[in-house]
């Protein structure tokens, strides 16, 4: 029987001494900063990204490469392995559909191999904490099929909230209109969004203040948990580490959970949601707040 490789998007946002430790394939998405081309092995410091953002630059991203994704999936086969990919969301990026379109490709070139890419559904760490649970499950000794089917079952329990500090980037990015930025600027409203049950980013509710939109995404996270247990949790954060810790505190305080991973959003997301943007990642009952 062969053995068999987790492998995912860049966009998952796992810290790299996790994707080392555990032999994860990324498949790299791009952007553009100041008209250069990022991505891959030609990268800027995550805090020089951020700071640049601050500082007025305006970036762009772009999709998988098909020919970079055959080359990954091409080399991973050869090396003996199938694979299982688990695909940023296919209503955020087409990158999941590129590589539903390469795995194909490859296997009929390499019929020994068994290639099966999974929609996430999901992003950023989101994206990250599905690997992690299917790493795991690898990891205790569960088969292809078996890691497989979890993923597929359990996707829709990865429940994603957002909170943004500027509303200028949710405005070019078409999420809210240039009236709804400018007067929530004014009055400092902070939008709380999520990741539906169809993989989009959309609105969940408007708070006012900094502090009150993060203490909404541990409220809301104790709203949808229901019977699932967490035994670590995801927090993603655009250059604002303390903001990220002061939301790890209260999770710590109200569940008692002790295990957390806190990383950087990648440019790829980052560049839609902006500089101070924290981002929360758990298991739960529904990505919908149950009344």
């Amino acid at each position: 029987m062969r053995d068999f490789i987790i492998s995912t998007d860049s966009t998952a946002d796992l810290p790299e001494e996790y994707v080392k430790a555990h032999n994860i394939t990324i498949h790299p998405l791009y952007y553009v900063l100041d008209d250069f081309q990022y991505g891959g092995d030609r990268n800027i410091p995550i805090e020089e990204f951020y700071k640049r953002m601050r500082d007025g630059a305006i970036a762009t991203t772009c999709a998988s490469n098909p020919d970079v994704v055959s080359s990954l999936f091409t080399r991973d086969v050869e090396a003996g392995y199938d694979i299982l990919h688990i695909g940023f969301s296919s209503a955020l990026s087409s990158s999941c559909n590129n590589a539903m379109v390469v795995s194909r490709e490859v296997s009929e070139a390499h019929p020994e191999a068994k290639i099966t890419v999974i929609d996430s559904l999901a992003a950023s760490l989101g994206q990250g904490l599905l690997v992690h649970y299917a790493v795991k499950l690898k990891e205790e000794g569960k088969s292809f099929e078996e890691v497989a089917e979890w993923v597929e079952n359990n996707k829709l329990h990865i429940c994603h909230q957002f909170t943004v500090e500027d509303l200028k980037y949710l405005y070019r990015g078409g999420r809210i209109s240039k009236s709804v930025a400018i007067l929530g600027t004014l009055i400092n409203v902070k939008p709380v969004l999520h990741v539906d049950d169809e993989g989009r980013l959309v609105p969940m509710s408007n708070v006012r203040g900094r502090k009150k939109s993060l203490n909404t995404l541990v409220a809301n996270m104790a709203a949808q948990i229901g019977d699932y247990k967490n035994d670590i949790i995801f927090i993603g954060h655009g250059d604002s580490l303390e903001d990220a810790e002061y939301v790890r505190d209260r999770i710590k305080e109200q569940f008692g959970i002790e295990s957390y991973i806190i990383n950087y959003i990648s440019p790829t997301i980052g560049a839609h949601s902006g500089p101070g943007t924290i981002a929360l990642f758990h298991l739960g009952e529904s990505r919908m707040i149950n009344a």
